[in-house]
């Protein structure tokens, strides 16, 4: 049995369990699969492509899994005063992907976030929660090589 099929067993049929079994699977598995959504057409027969409209709406759900090192840069006020769109440009220019999206290497993927609550130190970014304040664009390329080179020693200890 799947993971998928064990949340599945907890639901009956029927669309109003669409949105907590989708949240279910989204917390066990960090991302909806195309698989996922398949599984979940079947077992509330509802079509895949109804289940993906409802999935694309909330912002809430994600369709590709979290990068190694997932990079989440604020957008709130203080942030966006500060600079923080040249950051995530910065960001986006330096791992060749877009915001909502994971490097084809899924070592990074880059979240833009409302707020991270941290106003005192804006622009701020977090990389698997740990803050980094003040950024610019040029210490956002140090803070990412910093994480590729810490990746590079991992592998060379593991090897």
């Amino acid at each position: 049995m799947t993971e998928v099929q064990t949340i599945l067993n907890k639901y009956p049929e029927g669309r109003d369990n669409l949105i907590p079994i989708l949240q279910d699977i989204q917390n066990k598995k960090g991302f909806l699969s195309k698989e996922s959504i398949i599984e979940v057409g079947q077992h509330l027969k509802i079509p895949t492509s109804k289940i993906f409209g409802v999935a694309t709406f909330y912002n809430q759900f994600r369709f590709e899994p979290f990068g190694k090192y997932h990079i989440q840069i604020c957008r709130g006020t203080a942030c966006h005063v500060l600079g923080s769109s040249t950051v995530l440009q910065e960001v986006e220019k330096t791992l060749k992907t877009k915001a909502g999206q994971t490097t084809r290497d899924g070592m990074f993927s880059i979240e833009v976030v409302a707020c991270i609550g941290a106003c005192g130190l804006a622009p701020v970014i977090t990389v698997n929660g740990e803050f980094h304040a003040k950024v610019t664009a040029q210490s956002i390329k140090e803070i990412i090589e910093e994480y590729k080179v810490k990746e590079e020693e991992t592998c060379l200890q593991n090897n």
